[in-house]
């Protein structure tokens, strides 16, 4: 029984995840994941990984997934299946790198400046 333990993040999303031999049950916060994610493109994005290589059938994941929204926390639990597979077969790491599933996507919500309404708005300039 292997047990591999990655995180993933997304903008605020985390989530890490426990990915152990199994039937390819994934529990989300102690939910199923499809009640978790209903939208079926959420949960294509979760399983893409799994389904590149063809073992969705072969692990049971336990996530823990916290912040963000849920675009951010799919593609966070995206990328942490990706680097456990990768943990576990590291022949698998060129195919998932060639998708770009093991690239964290970096960007972050700019924050706001003083003295301005958002991070690059500004009020608007009177002369007089």
């Amino acid at each position: 029984m292997e047990l591999v333990n990655t995180l993933g993040r997304r903008k605020t999303a985390v989530a890490r995840i426990y990915l152990s031999e199994g039937k390819g049950n994934i529990t989300v916060n102690k939910r199923e994941f499809k009640e978790y994610f209903p939208s079926l493109t959420l949960q294509y994005i979760v399983l893409q990984p799994l389904n590149l290589i063809g073992v969705a059938e072969n692990y049971d994941i336990k996530v823990n997934l916290d912040g963000g929204g849920p675009k951010g926390q799919a593609e966070a639990l995206r990328l942490a299946i990706s680097r456990a597979l990768v943990e576990i077969d590291i022949e698998s790491r060129k195919e998932l790198k060639a998708a770009g599933f093991l690239t964290r996507d970096p960007r972050e919500v700019e924050r706001k400046k003083p003295g301005q309404p958002k991070a690059r708005k500004r009020f608007q300039f009177s002369k007089r």
